[in-house]
């Protein structure tokens, strides 16, 4: 078993080989940076001494666990992409992570990230996950993140909603690619909740294939500059804009005109034989607004005629 130690450190010809003029301990006092990518290894050692330790690349690797980093206080950026990690752990003392590479493990739930306030990029694309699991999110981790995370990858992730990502307010960049996202409707609402975005990539769901797919994101994202890969110019943004205008104006005259026609009353009948509950009066005038009030006012039909003054006084 491979384990990343300062022994292997300072055997590096990438390391302490380039540094002659330090003994090992101001060396790793100094080191801010450490890369020990595709070297099968399959553990993280003691490295408490490299205390202003910056950059951690340890990707391509067989690593099962994230451990021994409660020491990194000053980290910023940790590279751990294409290992063969399951849990997200031991990561809460990374106050200044900024950047977090974690693509192509197999890591079915994103939790553990409440103290990490400062985090600005998470990639989690293609997670080894069991037929049929999808990628899930804890509402915690998510809340933590909503105020700093703004590059967000999820490709090929099995993912079939992203409501409970609607908090990401900053998010800027979104990779969601090869996934199941199917809701228009949904994808919408989510993404009218962040003002910031500007590139996206859902290529690979089921939603391209809806009608105005392209259309009607870009008019849900104001500042969406890149779709798909495909570059967004003003123009063309101007001219979705003022056709989704258009068509909500027409939307909104054909519920007016529907309403007006609802509100309309009926118009009087002409069958002046007929009380409210339907019994024949013959020889009885009734009108709508007595009617609708449940107190009809009858008159003889002879002294309407007889007194048409009389009539008009009692018409409603």
């Amino acid at each position: 078993m491979v384990c990343l130690t300062i022994d292997l450190i300072a055997k590096s010809s990438n390391h302490f080989k380039k540094n002659r003029g330090y003994t090992l301990p101001e060396y790793l006092k100094r080191l801010t940076h450490i890369k020990f990518s595709n070297k099968n290894i399959e553990e993280i050692g003691d490295l408490s001494t490299c205390r202003n330790l910056t950059v951690l690349c340890l990707y391509d690797n067989q690593i099962t666990q994230i451990c021994n980093l409660g020491f990194a206080s000053n980290l910023t950026h940790l590279y751990m992409q294409n290992n063969k990690i399951t849990h997200l752990e031991n990561i809460s003392s990374l106050h200044k992570l900024s950047t977090l590479y974690l693509g192509g493990n197999s890591i079915a739930v994103v939790e553990g990230l409440e103290q990490l306030r400062e985090l600005k990029e998470l990639h989690l694309e293609k997670q080894k996950l069991a037929p049929g699991d999808k990628l899930l999110f804890d509402p915690r981790t998510l809340l933590s993140l909503a105020e700093s995370l703004c590059v967000l990858n999820i490709t090929n992730n099995n993912i079939d909603g992203i409501r409970d990502l609607a908090v990401l307010k900053e998010l800027q960049h979104l990779s969601a690619a090869d996934n199941k996202l199917h809701d228009m409707e949904e994808l919408e609402d989510v993404f009218s909740n962040w003002p910031q975005l500007h590139q996206m990539e859902l290529n690979g769901n089921p939603v391209c294939q809806k009608p105005k797919y392209r259309e009607r994101l870009i008019t849900a994202c104001r500042r969406l500059k890149d779709l798909d890969g495909k570059e967004i110019n003003d123009l063309s943004r101007q001219f979705l804009m003022n056709w989704k205008a258009l068509k909500e104006a027409k939307k909104k005259r054909i519920n007016i005109h529907i309403m007006a026609e609802q509100s309309i009353p009926p118009p009087l009948t002409n069958d002046l034989d007929m009380d409210v509950c339907g019994r024949s009066h013959p020889g009885y005038i009734y009108s709508h607004a007595s009617i609708l009030q449940g107190k009809p006012q009858l008159f003889l039909r002879s002294r309407a005629r007889s007194n048409p003054t009389e009539a008009r006084k009692y018409k409603y």
